[in-house]
């Protein structure tokens, strides 16, 4: 599993690609988000699911989320879109580095996806089971895009 801008060994995902996790988060967002796409990078030896979006938040004319998920339930959800706005969603170990972030789960904020200790955030997002955790982004997703708003990214109760 690949390390995010800079990151150490600590903060990598741990095991393999859970391919069938992938398959069941594919098949959440296929059903429930009509202005996205998602497919395996790779359909026998998948790395990652790829969601297109064919519109993004707060004005960019599309996004795209990358999706990891391991079989030891480590994940990372990681929104880009076309005007630059990068944030994600993750759950794996990051060695205590992020001040704010009591367990696994955390958020790295817009603009950027900051992997500042003091920028990233523990995320409303606590459930383990990968179609709750694709739910839940889907959801802070859309509140986001009709609200027009990234700072609702990581605003709701769990599950959102």
């Amino acid at each position: 599993m690949g390390e995010y801008h800079g990151g150490t060994e600590a903060h990598t995902l741990r095991g393999p690609t859970d391919r069938p996790a992938l398959l069941a988060i594919r098949d959440v967002f296929d059903a429930d988000e009509p202005l996205a796409t998602a497919e395996l990078d790779d359909y026998l030896d998948p790395t990652r699911l790829e969601v297109a979006f064919d519109d993004g938040l707060c004005g960019a004319d599309t996004a795209c989320i990358d999706i990891q998920w391991t079989t030891r339930d480590d994940y990372a959800f990681h929104y880009t879109d076309s005007r630059g706005v990068d944030l994600r969603w993750g759950k794996h170990p990051h060695d205590g580095d992020y001040r704010n972030v009591p367990d696994l789960e955390h958020y790295h904020t817009p603009p950027d996806a900051s992997s500042e200790p003091s920028e990233v955030e523990e995320s409303c997002i606590t459930q383990s089971p990968e179609t709750l955790v694709a739910r839940a982004v889907l959801k802070l997703w859309r509140v986001a895009y009709h609200a027009e708003s990234v700072s609702l990214l990581n605003a709701g109760s769990n599950p959102p």
